[in-house]
């Protein structure tokens, strides 16, 4: 896959509701307020919308062929988004590491740079939020690839910052997310770019 100069950096955000923008405007989506704040830098900053709502790990694995085989050029840089309905449906955090491994390696075979952003259990779940919250750091250190350690650091735990569904964040909540994201982005695609010269 070629790299298309004229909308550098491509930034592919594959991922679940959190993505998607479940309950958003297109505009208020994750992808959508992460290119907004990434074009004040790079002019012409691109971030797809590669999130699909209810997606676990196995179903994000499952999907992300089509997604591969679908692009007409090769990103700059993949942030991975997945885990958090792995840990509401209470699906063991040793299936989630191999879904997520097999994901992982999948990007690294098309030679895309990936940054994980990692999720965090409940502390009350004990050993298994320890167990879970593990796995991210453990593939990042694995596969050496960057980590940013919780998408929705900032923003869980307050009730102004979610839907009426009382789960899902709101506008405002994912404008935060893409702001605390944005320097970790900006980070993995100047190594990107290291590495390339």
């Amino acid at each position: 896959m070629p790299i298309d100069t004229t909308t550098h950096p491509n930034v592919l955000a594959f991922g679940d509701s959190l993505t998607a923008g479940y309950g958003l405007a297109t505009a208020d989506s994750f992808p959508a307020q992460l290119q907004t704040l990434l074009r004040r830098t790079h002019a012409h900053a691109h971030v797809a919308n590669a999130g699909v709502s209810g997606d676990t790990s196995a179903s994000g694995r499952a999907r992300l062929p089509r997604v591969l085989s679908r692009m007409t050029v090769r990103p700059d840089l993949a942030i991975v988004e997945l885990g958090a309905n792995d840990l509401l449906r209470g699906i063991a955090p040793a299936r989630m590491r191999e879904n997520l491994h097999a994901i992982l390696r999948a990007f690294a075979d098309c030679r895309i740079p990936v940054l994980l952003a990692g999720m965090q259990a409940p502390s009350f779940l004990g050993t298994f939020a320890q167990t879970y919250d593990a796995v991210f750091a453990d593939l990042a250190a694995a596969h050496r690839i960057p980590l940013y350690p919780f998408f929705l650091a900032g923003v869980v735990g307050d009730p102004a910052l979610v839907l009426a569904d009382g789960i899902h964040p709101n506008a405002r909540a994912i404008g935060l997310v893409a702001a605390r994201i944005l320097p970790h982005v900006v980070a993995a695609l100047a190594l990107t770019e290291a590495r390339a010269a």
